[in-house]
C-alpha cells in the first residue's frame, strides 16, 4: 500500500522559521537590555503564538494511498477511508482553497496551504470514488490556485523585526 505525503510548502517554512527565530532574539534582547516589563510580556504573548504556529506547520501532513486520506497534526491525527467518503467539496476564496472531505461520522478540511497542491489534489481525485467529487472540486483540481500572500507577509514580519531589533541594539549602544 504505497502512500504519498504531503506538507505544508517550504516557502512559507522558511521565513515563518525565521520570524520565529527573530522574536526569541528579541526577546532576549529586551530581557538583556532591561526593556521596561510591559513591552517584555507584549512581546512574550506575542512569541508564544509564532512557536505555536510555526511548530504546528512544521508537523502537519496529509498522506493519501489507495484506501483513504489521513491528516496529521500535533498530538492528533485523523483519517477517512475512500469507502466511507460521501463527499469532497471546495470552497475558494481569492487564491485560497479549501479542500473539505466528508462521511458520515467525520470530516477533514485542509487548504491550498500544503506544497504541491495540484499534485495533492490529483491523487485525491484519482483515488476518490467520481459520483462524490464536486463540480467546483474538478474545477479547482484543474487550475489549482497558488496563494503567496501568507509567504509575502512571512517575508515582511521577518524585514520588520530585522528591523526593530536594528533599532533596540542601536539604541542600547
Amino acid at each position: 500500500m504505497a502512500s504519498r505525503t504531503f506538507s505544508i510548502r517550504k516557502t512559507f517554512l522558511v521565513p515563518m522559521g525565521l520570524v520565529t527565530l527573530l522574536t526569541l532574539v528579541l526577546l532576549v534582547c529586551c530581557l538583556v537590555l532591561q526593556v521596561p516589563l510591559a513591552k517584555t510580556l507584549i512581546l512574550g504573548a506575542f512569541t508564544l503564538p509564532v512557536l505555536v504556529l510555526f511548530a504546528e506547520s512544521c508537523v502537519r501532513r496529509i498522506s493519501i494511498d489507495s484506501n483513504g486520506v489521513e491528516i496529521h497534526k500535533p498530538l492528533r491525527s485523523k483519517r477517512i477511508d475512500f469507502s466511507e467518503m460521501t463527499a469532497i467539496d471546495t470552497v475558494r476564496v481569492r487564491k485560497r482553497a479549501f479542500i473539505s472531505l466528508s462521511s458520515e461520522a467525520d470530516f477533514i478540511i485542509f487548504s491550498n496551504s500544503y506544497g504541491q497542491f495540484g499534485e495533492l489534489m490529483k491523487e485525491l481525485l484519482n483515488k476518490a470514488p467520481e459520483q462524490i467529487i464536486s463540480d467546483e472540486t474538478r474545477q479547482t483540481a484543474a487550475n489549482p490556485p497558488e496563494k503567496s500572500s501568507d509567504v509575502f507577509s512571512a517575508w515582511l514580519a521577518v524585514g520588520v523585526l530585522v528591523l526593530i531589533i536594528y533599532v533596540q541594539l542601536k539604541g542600547a549602544l
